[in-house]
């Protein structure tokens, strides 16, 4: 059996929620058109642990947790013309772009802000802190993981 592994995926609270997540239980986490953020998501598997992190917002951080509930799977809105996410260039039978669905485990009981995280010590080279990294899914260690959970 594969190792289980942690993520942190970036959203806009505006557009989707980590209140959004606890109110649909389950989403399809699609509209990722970064090629190295949809190989982060090629490599989650089912039942790995997630932080869901509010982004391009008054105050950025980590919002709450939630788990990979299903295998990576082609994202259908690369398909779809009238959606944002379309890509006429993607193929049925060569898709492009992957999702996974996201299951919502708890909202934490704070905000762990972005500054808080940045004065962490011990957290390697985590993206997430490094500047002008601007991808949505990131991979995180235990050690980070650990050291974010810990401010709460």
């Amino acid at each position: 059996m594969p190792t289980l592994r942690r993520w942190l995926l970036k959203t806009e609270p505006g557009a989707f929620s980590i209140d959004d997540l606890a109110a649909r239980g389950i989403e399809p986490w699609d509209g990722v058109r970064n090629y190295q953020a949809r190989n982060f998501i090629r490599a989650m598997r089912r039942g790995d642990a997630v932080l869901i992190y509010h982004s391009a917002c008054a105050q950025p951080g980590v919002a709450g947790l939630a788990k990979v509930a299903a295998a990576p799977r082609p994202d259908p809105t690369q398909f779809e013309p009238d959606s944002d996410h379309y890509d006429p260039a993607s193929r049925a039978t060569d898709p492009r772009w992957t999702l996974v669905d996201v299951r919502f485990t708890r909202k934490l009981k704070r905000i762990i802000t972005l500054d808080e995280i940045k004065r962490l010590p011990g957290l390697g080279d985590f993206a997430l802190t490094r500047r002008g990294n601007r991808l949505s899914v990131l991979p995180v260690t235990d050690a980070q993981w650990q050291a974010i959970l810990k401010l709460e």
